[in-house]
């Protein structure tokens, strides 16, 4: 797929931290995202073994990878180790690799897991993943908002 087409079918998104990444699935038929799975270990070779793991599994058409910037829109420390991500990802899977605007999205998963009644230190195993949910729904909301990495 040729950058600047909008992928179809199933994708995957990464709410990347250095200590976790949160993965979540969704499908560009029903346009919803669901929580998938967190990687709870900083090696890289872990790391990407585990997202091989779920790209033979999933098989997505593309991937996503939120972008953290400040309030204002101007990139921060982990701009650009998100960026990296999403170029290795890129690169080790030959698939499509949006990036997208993840501002906000550590709340509004902190939001959705409170409504669920999970309150407190019991969100953190599951906020990486929320927070995945929410940047691969930003982008089926707005898909002309995520760009190729």
């Amino acid at each position: 797929m040729p950058d600047g087409v909008t992928p179809s079918g199933t994708l995957l998104a990464f709410d990347f931290g250095t200590k976790r990444i949160g993965i979540s699935v969704g499908n560009t038929i029903s346009a919803t995202a669901q929580p998938l799975t967190m990687i709870d270990d900083e090696k890289n070779d872990v790391r990407f073994a585990a997202i091989a793991a779920l790209i033979n599994e999933w098989q997505p058409a593309a991937l996503v990878v939120g972008l953290p910037c400040n309030d204002d829109g101007t990139p921060h420390a982990m701009t650009a180790l998100c960026r990296r991500f999403a170029n290795r990802l890129k690169g080790r899977f030959d698939l499509p690799t949006l990036l997208v605007d993840e501002r906000y999205t550590s709340a509004a998963a902190s939001t959705a897991l409170s409504a669920r009644g999970v309150h407190g230190r019991k969100q953190k195993p599951l906020i990486d993943q929320y927070a995945a949910q929410q940047i691969l729904q930003a982008y089926f909301d707005e898909p002309s908002a995520g760009i190729f990495a």
